[in-house]
């Protein structure tokens, strides 16, 4: 089978699927796995990057969706989406909390830094699609801001010495305007993806691994 470039956390968004979609599209080939996923597990299948999609969970829930920690010190580069950008946040002693405005629709994205590589091509202004209650409200200083919308002060962030960034908006859906172009920067400029994955070596691929099962 081909080797999957990235793996999917799926933290229970509706969106997750749609997120491995977008990613095949830049023909890259993704695969979405249960969030609890070992380290281990993570680090034997040589994947390049992770995404840790939505959910409609609270870290500070006490039956919230928590990742095995180490998976933070294997040095894969990491984007988080939505649940995914708390959950980050949270394991880096960042303060989240219930929202006072909660966004659900459009949102202006206003830049808050330039020359990044996830911002590649990226306008100020540019529309993207919240759903969130929670919002992380402070940060610590081994984080910056990249983007922030009328209503959320970090909207955009990114560490400043491990490759782990964060978005509390959607980019995988079609409300957010340059959502494919934050996909493409991550995989390629972050990442170091290849876009080498066609539906035609998916298929010649289960064609040769259902033919050595049998």
């Amino acid at each position: 089978m081909a080797q999957a470039q990235i793996l999917i956390l799926d933290f229970g968004s509706q969106y997750t699927q749609l997120i491995a979609r977008k990613l095949r599209e830049l023909q890259i080939y993704a695969l979405v796995v249960p969030y609890n996923i070992t380290a281990a597990k993570v680090k034997s299948s040589q994947v390049k990057g992770l995404i840790f999609s939505g959910g409609p969970s609270s870290v500070y829930d006490n039956d919230s969706l928590l990742i095995d920690e180490a998976i933070f010190d294997l040095d894969l580069p990491i984007l988080g989406i939505c649940y995914g950008m708390q959950l980050i946040a949270h394991h880096f002693k960042a303060k989240v909390k219930q929202a006072k405005v909660q966004e659900y629709g459009k949102a202006k994205l206003k830049l808050k830094a330039s020359n990044h590589p996830l911002l590649k091509g990226i306008k100020n202004d540019s529309i993207v699609w919240m759903s969130h209650a929670d919002e992380v409200s402070s940060l610590q200083d081994n984080f910056e801001v990249l983007a922030a919308s009328d209503s959320v002060s970090f909207s955009m962030i990114a560490h400043k010495v491990k490759p782990i960034f964060a978005l509390q908006f959607h980019p995988e859906v079609q409300h957010s305007e340059q959502g494919q172009l934050f996909l493409s920067n991550f995989c390629f400029d972050i990442v170091k993806a290849k876009d080498d994955w066609t539906t035609q070596n998916f298929i010649k691929d289960v064609i040769a691994e259902i033919k050595k099962t049998v």
